[in-house]
């Protein structure tokens, strides 16, 4: 199964935010979408969840028009990770994972023993079941965004959405998310998600798409992709890279 848009033209109201983006996730696939504040990332990401219409082009799941799909629908096939948050209410971390199960069924009905089955599941696939009575205003924000991550896993979807799913935390809870984001591709999951560091991308992800001011910069294979040239070009800025003798990785460091 494929998510795409094609031709796309993007932005809220009146204002355009990014033009003729085409950009493509399939099933089993890690797509990493990198670029400077402000560029469209984020109004990219909502745009292709249906949660901002396009205001040109089309975007089709499945090869059926997205717009076709109610929103419950969409639900059980593309869940959605924002960036990590303070939670405001004191929901145990069991029942924020639960809410991902209301895409299979009435947002007022009781959890089933189907539902708690995977919810707990989840948790425990994420090394979060201990903490499934806490409060989720009582855990780390690594162990929020696992907890969110559970929950989008919990609506049993193909392709996971995520909006700089690092932001805000601390390297060992970094490289715990990007160590699921890639177990979530070698599962068959379709993967895209937004960061500001290449070396995320590099390690994580399939493909990567520059997006810079609303246009694509390059899209394509990741160590074809993130180069320097295009990633000073993509920044504005010099970098410094390093590669490992022994695995041919890069790594990138800005100045």
């Amino acid at each position: 199964m494929t998510l795409s848009g094609r031709d796309l033209t993007i932005g809220y109201g009146d204002r355009v935010v990014g033009t003729q983006l085409d950009i493509s996730l399939k099933s089993g696939e890690v797509l990493a979408l990198l670029g400077p504040n402000g560029g469209g990332k984020t109004t990219l990401l909502k745009t292709l969840l249906g949660l901002l219409p396009p205001k040109g082009g089309e975007i089709e799941l499945g090869g059926r028009p997205l717009a076709s799909f109610t929103s419950r629908e969409r639900a059980r096939r593309i869940a959605y990770v924002p960036q990590s948050h303070t939670a405001t209410f004191a929901f145990t971390v069991e029942t924020v994972v639960l809410m991902g199960r209301t895409a299979h069924g009435s947002l007022f009905s009781r959890p089933t023993a189907a539902d708690r089955a995977i919810a707990a599941r989840m948790l425990e696939r994420l090394g979060i079941a201990h903490l499934a009575d806490r409060p989720s205003t009582e855990i780390s924000g690594g162990e929020r965004q696992l907890t969110l991550l559970a929950r989008a896993l919990a609506q049993e979807p193909q392709f996971i959405v995520l909006d700089e799913p690092t932001a805000s935390l601390d390297f060992g809870n970094q490289g715990r998310v990007m160590h699921e984001i890639r177990a979530l591709g070698r599962s068959g999951h379709g993967v895209l998600f937004t960061t500001h560091d290449p070396n995320h991308a590099m390690r994580a992800a399939d493909r990567a798409f520059l997006l810079r001011q609303g246009m694509r910069i390059a899209d394509g294979e990741i160590r074809s992709v993130l180069t320097r040239m295009q990633l000073e070009e993509l920044y504005g800025t010099k970098l410094t890279v390093f590669q490992d003798r022994d695995s041919g990785e890069s790594a990138f460091l800005p100045g």
